[in-house]
């Protein structure tokens, strides 16, 4: 334990990181994350010790079924996918779909459906729920599992992965022994992707982040009104095209079905998306699309 402590790094690419190359000189990569997780929460009724505590308030039914909590997460494919793909659409936006195995087994047509309009389908654990302190076997297990249904279920494998936080110390190595990802997002450590060895080539860690996510806009987590959530992704971006001149970075945009798609918080995504693009000089792309541009040209 105490080498692998020792070999966390501190420096990253320091104080002149490279130059991406974004396609058509971009100053910022903006990856919008679409985390597809209802039906697999945690719920008393399904046989786990707990229902998921969290929505827009706190609940604790610690002994008993809770409907209704279920219900709030249910909102995310019956409504919620839908306006986010119209919005999605009007803006010509391709997103990552990063999504628990287990819902590929409750709305299989979802993950048809995104690919058809040109989405990424990757792979966000077999259920929405921390690695860490899994056996080794079983966590092996889970990753085979998710990635085999969502790719039954899109009709194309799956090339990204990103843990429930936190994933164990033995994730990524299994995702390398897996050999079927490209890239996997458990870092929130940078700005920019990174490439690490494996047997049968480079493997490209892409750096997520929880600020600019809509997570944020759940009590206790701080955005309560639709500008809290699109003021706070203005200035990120803005300030990353100032420093893009210079130093072009990488920005993710996380979002919920059954969170931002509600109707007093949309306005906050087609705000910012509004600003982006009238602002200039971003390059939206899936997760899939900006590893894939990382290996080229550093691989």
């Amino acid at each position: 334990m105490v080498d692998q402590y020792q070999d966390r790094d501190f420096r990253g690419y320091g104080a002149d990181p490279p130059d991406p190359g974004w396609p058509g000189g971009a100053r910022v990569a903006v990856s919008v994350v679409i985390n597809v997780e209802e039906g697999s929460e945690r719920s008393i009724r399904r046989g786990d010790g707990m229902n998921e505590p969290i929505y827009d308030m706190l609940a604790d039914v610690p002994n008993d079924p809770d409907p209704v909590m279920e219900s709030h997460f249910d909102f995310g494919p019956r409504v919620g996918y839908w306006r986010l793909m119209r919005i999605l659409s009007d803006f010509g936006i391709e997103a990552t779909l990063s999504a628990c195995g287990e819902t590929a087994e409750h709305y299989p047509w979802l993950f048809k459906d995104a690919v058809t309009r040109g989405h990424e389908v990757a792979c966000h654990g077999w259920r929405w729920q921390a690695l860490a302190g899994l056996a080794e076997d079983e966590e092996r297990r889970n990753i085979a599992q998710t990635f085999d249904a969502l790719g039954n279920a899109a009709g194309v494998p799956p090339a990204g992965w990103h843990t429930r936080t936190p994933p164990s110390v033995n994730t990524r190595r299994l995702l390398l022994e897996h050999g079927g990802f490209l890239y996997d997002s458990d870092a929130y450590d940078d700005e920019l992707p990174r490439l690490i060895q494996r047997p049968n080539g480079p493997h490209v860690i892409m750096p997520y982040s929880l600020d600019t996510n809509d997570m944020r806009c759940q009590l206790p987590n701080g955005f309560r009104h639709a500008e809290d959530f699109s003021r706070y992704l203005i200035d990120a971006y803005d300030w990353l095209h100032q420093e893009g001149e210079r130093w072009p970075r990488m920005m993710s945009i996380g979002l919920h079905l059954r969170i931002i798609a509600r109707p007093g918080r949309i306005k906050g995504l087609v705000d910012t998306l509004a600003h982006i693009q009238a602002r200039g000089g971003a390059w939206f792309a899936r997760r899939d699309r900006i590893a894939r541009h990382w290996l080229e040209r550093f691989g």
